[in-house]
């Protein structure tokens, strides 16, 4: 593993962002892969998944938030060459991991059917997402284990562990899920519990894979952790501190998405069509940037617990242009072909049409999502998680969301009003998220 405070920029930049970009790019084909799976079982089962999927945002959000957090301290202490603190920091890390998993495994398996019917699931489709939920509650301390595990290998510099241990989850669960959803060769047909069986099991092996490297390749570059598992209730205080904005901050955007599909739901079934594949294109080409994302927050952490600012400022602009230039020539494209784009998943003429005026509109905020993208977590990664989760409060709630239902209203411009209003959001938060950067607390932030 390279030193990330010494060397060139550029070159430590993309070392450990291309192993996080892969295994990005790759979780998202898995799961047009494993969508494609259920989907052969036809439309209760794929409801089922659909449903248990935004339930499980809200554990996915507090591990989320709890890996960013130990990631910021983590790479902090380790650009500091305080090794024995940053060990620390994962012990503990972890001991909060399973101690909310379980917390979470216990309420989600008891109210597994409660849970749905606040989502209004009745029928044949709850008990299907019963099934399926109970079992992805079974292994949430796999999942928050295997999350965090590659969240510390990120955060010492590791890419290509963390690499490693999504990729051996991800192909795991590519070779279970056919074998347990229709029962091929001796495996029973489980169906909709074959496939939260086949996810829980690999995020085990997953987990498996990352115990096994932090106590071999990880030590190489920290040393032998002291395994103290005694609760350290001030460090667990500080990392829920820390981490509980960027776990409200995915649960806004959560509640946005829910908010934006019930307002393009009242412009029709071929409408909402059109926004539910626009999203799976846009998350396709957000993915990469998560990784650049994720590697700039740890030379940020790394170069300013080094007493490197300026590094760390110049590796956040070189990650913000390179991406902004991506986002770009990916726009461009979509802008000239959205109708062959969209053709690869529905061949209806409104749907294509619909899609098109998406694409056509939606391509001039990609620059700027790109600067939220890359900002956001070089503030996180700073130590910064206030600020951002109130600026994305913001730009969802007080700016996308009242836009979208005032400009079809005000000038009558009907669905494509939607979309403008999700360019307008993407503007602000973009360019106010660079603002925040740009006027440099997060240089003086101490961990």
């Amino acid at each position: 593993m390279r030193d990330l405070t010494k060397g060139s920029i550029f070159s430590n930049l993309w070392h450990l962002a291309l192993p996080l970009m892969a295994a990005n790019m790759i979780q998202t084909l898995f799961n047009l892969v494993d969508m494609a799976f259920v989907g052969r079982l036809g439309p209760p089962a794929i409801a089922a998944v659909s449903v248990v999927g935004v339930v499980m945002m809200l554990p996915f959000a507090l591990i989320l938030g709890l890996g960013v957090a130990s990631g910021a301290m983590i790479s902090r202490y380790v650009g500091a060459n305080d090794h024995s603190r940053a060990n620390h920091v994962a012990i503990q890390s972890a001991l909060a991991a399973i101690g909310g998993a379980l917390i979470v495994t216990v309420i989600g398996i008891t109210s597994s059917h409660f849970i749905l019917r606040i989502f209004g699931v009745t029928g044949n489709v709850q008990e299907l997402g019963a099934i399926y939920i109970r079992i992805l509650f079974i292994g949430t301390i796999p999942f928050s284990l295997q999350f965090l595990l590659a969240a510390i290998f990120q955060a010492v510099g590791d890419g290509h562990s963390a690499l490693w241990i999504n990729l051996s989850a991800i192909m795991i669960n590519i070779v279970l899920d056919p074998l347990l959803i229709y029962g091929l060769a001796f495996f029973p047909r489980l169906e909709v519990a074959g496939a939260a069986l086949a996810t829980t099991l690999s995020r085990t092996i997953g987990m498996a894979l990352g115990l096994y490297l932090f106590f071999t390749r990880y030590q190489s570059r920290l040393g032998k952790p002291k395994l103290d598992f005694r609760p350290d209730k001030s460090l667990l205080k500080a990392i829920a501190k820390l981490g509980f904005p960027s776990s409200l901050q995915t649960l806004l955007r959560s509640m946005s998405g829910m908010v934006f599909m019930g307002l393009v739901a009242q412009y029709g079934t071929v409408a909402l069509a059109a926004y539910g594949i626009g999203i799976r294109l846009d998350l396709l080409i957000m993915m990469p940037g998560f990784g650049l994302a994720a590697a700039t927050a740890t030379l940020v952490g790394q170069n300013l617990g080094a007493e490197k600012p300026h590094r760390a400022e110049k590796s956040s602009w070189s990650a913000a242009i390179g991406f902004v230039l991506i986002m770009s020539a990916v726009g461009l494209v979509f802008y000239l072909i959205p109708r062959e784009l969209y053709s690869l998943f529905n061949s209806s003429s409104a749907v294509l049409d619909q899609g098109s005026s998406y694409l056509r509109t939606i391509v001039w905020g990609y620059p700027f999502l790109a600067l939220s993208i890359i900002f956001t977590r070089a503030l996180t990664g700073a130590g910064d998680t206030f600020k951002p989760m109130m600026i994305t409060g913001m730009s969802l709630f007080l700016v996308a969301v009242p836009l979208a239902m005032a400009i079809p209203k005000l000038f009558n411009t009907g669905i494509r009003g939607v979309w403008l209003a999700i360019v307008i959001s993407h503007s602000v938060n973009g360019l106010c998220m660079m603002a925040m950067f740009i006027k440099g607390g997060w240089k003086s932030i101490r961990i």
